[in-house]
C-alpha cells in the first residue's frame, strides 16, 4: 500500500527535515506563505532545500502532492530533485510535477494548445541545431545561399519579430 502524505508510513513522517540545513536553508524550507524562489550558487544546497521544503509542505501543512511544481534548468537536475523527492517522500512523490522549465512549458502549451486556435498538439520544438539545419533547408528552397544569410542571424531576426508579435 502506497504511503500517505503526512502518514507515519510517509518516509519523511516523524523525519526532521530541517536536520543539517543551515539558518538560510531552514528559513527556506520552512516558507510557506506563498512561491518561493530559490537562487544560489553551485553546490549551497538548493536542491536539498527545495526537495526538503516540498516535504515540509506535504507532511508538515498538508499540501497536496500534485499542488507541488518544482522547475529547474536541466534534465539531470529534474532527476536528482525527483531522487531526493522520492527518498523523502515515498510513493506520494509520484504526484508532484518535477520538471525542466522547457519539458514543463512544452506540456502546458500541448495540453492548452486549443486556447491559441491551434488543433493539433503533434508540434515539435527544435532545439539550436535543428532551426540552423532548417533555416538552410529554407534558404536553399529560396535559391539564397546560407553564406548571404547567417542562419542564427536569421533564427535570432525571427525570434525578435516573435516578441514584437509579426507573424507575417
Amino acid at each position: 500500500m502506497s504511503p500517505h502524505p503526512g502518514s507515519d508510513d510517509s518516509p519523511a513522517a516523524g523525519a526532521d527535515v530541517l536536520k543539517g540545513l543551515n539558518p538560510s536553508q531552514r528559513q527556506a524550507v520552512l516558507h510557506v506563505d506563498g512561491p518561493l524562489l530559490i537562487l544560489a550558487g553551485a553546490g549551497s544546497g538548493k536542491t536539498r532545500v527545495i526537495t526538503h521544503r516540498i516535504a515540509h509542505l506535504i507532511d508538515t501543512h498538508g499540501v497536496a502532492p500534485w499542488q507541488i511544481l518544482a522547475l529547474t534548468f536541466t534534465n539531470k537536475a529534474a532527476e536528482e530533485m525527483r531522487r531526493r523527492v522520492e527518498k523523502l517522500l515515498g510513493a506520494s512523490s509520484q504526484e508532484i510535477w518535477v520538471s525542466t522549465f522547457h519539458a514543463a512549458c512544452a506540456r502546458i502549451l500541448r495540453r492548452d494548445i486549443r486556447h491559441l486556435g491551434r488543433h493539433t498538439q503533434s508540434f515539435v520544438i527544435l532545439d539550436v541545431a535543428d532551426q540552423s539545419s532548417l533555416i538552410k533547408e529554407c534558404l536553399r528552397e529560396l535559391n539564397i545561399s546560407p553564406d548571404r544569410y547567417a542562419p542564427q542571424a536569421v533564427a535570432g531576426r525571427i525570434s525578435r519579430l516573435k516578441n514584437q508579435l509579426i507573424t507575417a
